[in-house]
């Protein structure tokens, strides 16, 4: 039997959608301008490996 609709995936963060982009930053306490350079610097859309990355960034 088939599923209806499209499966979404999330352990990702899509930056193409706004929404994902403010519910993340407000989760984390930073600015969503921080989560798409944290992205960028990870080079990674994983939740986890962003996560991972603030994280050790806020220890120093």
């Amino acid at each position: 039997m088939a599923t209806k609709g499209v499966n979404t995936d999330r352990k990702k963060v899509n930056s193409g959608e706004k929404y994902e982009l403010k519910y993340e930053a407000q989760k984390l306490g930073i600015s969503t301008q921080a989560l798409v350079g944290a992205k960028r610097a990870t080079g990674s859309n994983d939740r986890k490996v962003i996560e991972k990355y603030l994280a050790e960034k806020k220890k120093k």
